[in-house]
């Protein structure tokens, strides 16, 4: 119990941004849990220990399961009829149940007695139903957008100018999820991160704090503000900004890491506004015509926000 509760804090935020890879997660922990239970009694000494480790892996099992259910649920509907869904899954799993528990029977009448039998059937068949699961998350495509996809697809975008639609980006995405919200890239962007929602503070200002006005201007019209330092894109987001800043600015960002690999710093910054300015619409709307759903963003900041006036920001006059 203890063990769902501590995953829901560090890790539910994640669950709708990431609901193809914590659904595949939540059936692994469950067979995970069910070989903790099945081992116990093979280490006396540990016992409780191992039992524990099962019941842990069980916990996190139902909360993942339950959020990406969900999650799930919402991409089937595509007629607004999320309820259907969810009745008719709930009885094509009552049904498998009812199917398991016969053939299980079964099985448990044929290798009765037969120790390797069980457990030669266990492994068999555990390992198919991850295969299974496996096969049936990579089958997924689903049209919102997280940071992966957004990611995958620009890429090949900046490459070569064409929108990847969600069959061909679903065949690129990692299943598994990664235990950090922080950014880790493909390829030519693994040296670089983004931290979306930075604290205002953290904010390098090239020549010192005098030109913070100029850096402000720049994002006159936006809810965000967007800074390269390091090996780092810092982005501040504005208190009131939207899924669709969180997008905006998440965009902006792989286009400042991509200009970097060939540009000096600021010109990869002012490149890099040019490019939002004359492209980031046309990319929009391209997405939404191979069929991505541009009102489905998963895209998950960090909690710092800040607040300027963006009205007094464009007639503003840095001397």
């Amino acid at each position: 119990m203890l063990g769902g509760v501590i995953f829901t804090i560090f890790q539910g935020s994640n669950l709708d941004s990431k609901a193809k890879q914590w659904r595949l997660a939540a059936d692994f922990m469950n067979d995970i849990g069910m070989l903790m239970d099945l081992i116990s009694p093979l280490f006396p000494r540990l016992f409780i220990f191992i039992l524990c480790l099962g019941s842990l892996a069980r916990s996190v099992t139902g909360v993942a399961s339950g959020a990406t259910r969900a999650a799930l649920t919402q991409h089937f509907a595509l007629q607004e009829n999320a309820a259907d869904i969810s009745a008719k899954e709930g009885s094509q799993e009552t049904a498998a149940t009812l199917s398991g528990m016969l053939l299980g029977m079964l099985l448990a009448k044929l290798t009765s007695g037969n120790t390797v039998a069980i457990w030669l059937c266990f492994l068999a068949l555990t390992g198919f139903h991850m295969f299974a699961n496996y096969k049936a998350v990579r089958c997924l495509r689903l049209t919102s957008l997280n940071k992966d996809r957004v990611k995958i697809i620009l890429k090949t975008y900046l490459q070569n100018g064409k929108v990847l639609s969600p069959a061909d980006v679903s065949t690129q995405e990692i299943v598994l999820p990664r235990f950090s919200t922080k950014f880790t890239g493909y390829e030519s962007l693994l040296h670089k991160e983004v931290t979306l929602g930075a604290k205002i503070s953290t904010v390098n200002v090239p020549g010192g704090w005098k030109n913070f006005p100029e850096m402000m201007k720049r994002s006159a019209t936006d809810n965000y503000i967007i800074t390269h330092q390091h090996r780092e894109v810092l982005v501040v987001l504005h208190r009131n900004s939207k899924r669709e800043d969180y997008l905006k600015s998440y965009v902006h960002s792989l286009v400042l890491i991509s200009l970097l690999e060939s540009l000096n710093p600021e010109e990869a910054e002012e490149n890099s506004f040019v490019w939002m300015e004359k492209k980031y619409s046309i990319f929009m709307s391209e997405l939404g015509a191979v069929g991505w759903n541009v009102n489905r963003i998963h895209i998950v900041p960090d909690k710092w926000r800040a607040e300027w006036h963006v009205s007094a920001i464009k007639d503003l006059k840095v001397e």
